[in-house]
């Protein structure tokens, strides 16, 4: 069965036409057709035997010359009276043929004679043989194939398929302009799945659901954008004041001087410190930054530098000329987010881009301790530090994977982890075109 809905509407439409052309045809055949042309034959035979009749019962000439002008002017029959030579080798039945199999029946049920007949010679004409006894001849008769057959049902079968075929065409015009919108919804959708804006000639049209659904579709969009500005506005502010209020517990700190008390809160303030900074990456992750073509070599290869001076080896392998459609700033925080987080627990990181043709791929491998397969989920929960697996002494605040997943999702995509080639983690980023 086909997936698409405009593909099943059409067998919706064209399979019941067909079958009920089929029963139709199939009973027109059987009955009218059959039986039209069994009374043909049946007249046929009768007017043939009528002719045996009077050959045999009544004196004729020695050639014939009356009984055939009767049969010609009369029944429209064209006979003659042939030798008694044996009958013509039998030809080929045809595979589909009424008259034949009809005609057979007539003649030997009527006449009761050695006889032979030949449908399929002339198309427009039907010849019969038919032994008589007194004289000893053979009696040839042409007859038009009109006359013991129902040689117009054709018509009614090519008008009833000429009409559907029409009327499928009609059908096909008008599915499609109905279908069309659905589409349009659809690809709306996915556009807004993906984090970037609806189509400028998007419009709500339709049938009266298609555009009930076109309807909740812009308010549950709407909904959506506002939850996320709200959200926004209220990490940015309470990031905001927050920052304010440790701006105060750091100048308390420096006035009260160096004390083994003061080396702990200063530890503590800049934990914070960094815990806010992520809620305002967070943030601005999601602040309505406009989507546009994104070159993914440049992309990674910000981080060559950072390499360098952390002393790790950086590996790239990605199409010089391969983009993107996406948010900037937001893909380099979800790369950088990666990238940095392989630094921390790897010597060395390798990062490739791959296109399947529906996603673009970007694999982040590392040569680091990695992650317990139970874990890896996990890791993806704001503030999680998995400490038994990674170095205690670096500082973070277990929002990186998590901004990174959100950053992808908002682009219609996801991230995922698994074990590296490499003996660390791999951390896959699927974005879609």
């Amino acid at each position: 069965m086909p997936t698409g809905l405009y593909a099943r509407s059409l067998l919706i439409i064209i399979v019941p036409m067909v079958l009920l052309q089929s029963i139709v045809a199939y009973i027109f055949m059987e009955r009218h057709w059959q039986t039209v042309t069994q009374r043909l034959s049946t007249a046929v035979t009768a007017d043939i035997s009528s002719i045996i009749d009077v050959i045999e019962t009544y004196p004729q000439q020695d050639d014939y010359a009356d009984i055939i002008r009767i049969a010609r002017e009369r029944l429209r029959l064209n006979i003659a009276i042939l030798p008694p030579d044996p009958f013509p080798p039998a030809t080929n039945k045809p595979f589909f043929s009424i008259l034949d199999d009809i005609l057979q029946e007539e003649i030997t049920t009527q006449i009761g004679r050695p006889f032979w007949i030949d449908t399929v010679g002339d198309s427009d004409l039907v010849e019969i043989r038919i032994r008589i006894e007194n004289p000893d001849k053979v009696l040839r008769v042409y007859a038009k194939r009109s006359q013991a057959y129902a040689s117009n049902s054709h018509i009614f079968l090519l008008w009833m398929m000429g009409a559907s075929l029409f009327l499928i065409m009609i059908s096909i015009f008008f599915l499609r302009n109905q279908i069309r919108p659905i589409q349009q919804l659809a690809d709306a959708a996915e556009l807004f799945g993906k984090g970037r804006d609806l189509p400028v000639n998007f419009q709500i049209r339709g049938a009266r659901e298609v555009r009930k659904a076109g309807l909740a579709f812009l308010e549950m969009r709407e909904r959506i954008d506002r939850q996320i500005r709200q959200r926004t506005a209220m990490l940015t502010g309470v990031s905001h004041d927050l920052r304010t209020i440790l701006t105060r517990f750091k100048l308390q700190v420096a006035l009260a001087g160096d004390m083994p008390e003061t080396e702990e809160l200063q530890l503590d303030i800049d934990e914070m410190q960094r815990m806010l900074q992520g809620y305002l990456d967070f943030a601005k992750g999601e602040a309505g930054e406009e989507v546009e073509e994104v070159n993914l070599l440049q992309l990674i290869s910000r981080h060559t530098n950072e390499a360098k001076l952390k002393n790790r080896k950086y590996k790239i392998n990605c199409e010089p000329e391969l983009t993107l459609r996406g948010r900037p700033n937001a893909l380099s925080r979800l790369v950088g987010n990666l990238v940095t987080n392989a630094f921390r627990h790897a010597k060395s990181v390798a990062v490739s881009v791959e296109d399947d043709g529906q996603d673009i791929q970007i694999l982040v491998d590392d040569n680091g301790p990695g992650i317990p397969l139970s874990k890896m989920e996990e890791v993806f929960r704001p503030f999680i530090r998995l400490d038994e697996a990674r170095n205690q002494d670096e500082a973070g605040t277990g929002l990186g994977l998590s901004i990174a997943r959100d950053i992808a999702r908002l682009h219609g995509g996801d991230i995922t982890l698994e074990k590296s080639p490499m003996g660390g983690l791999r951390a896959t980023a699927r974005l879609p075109h």
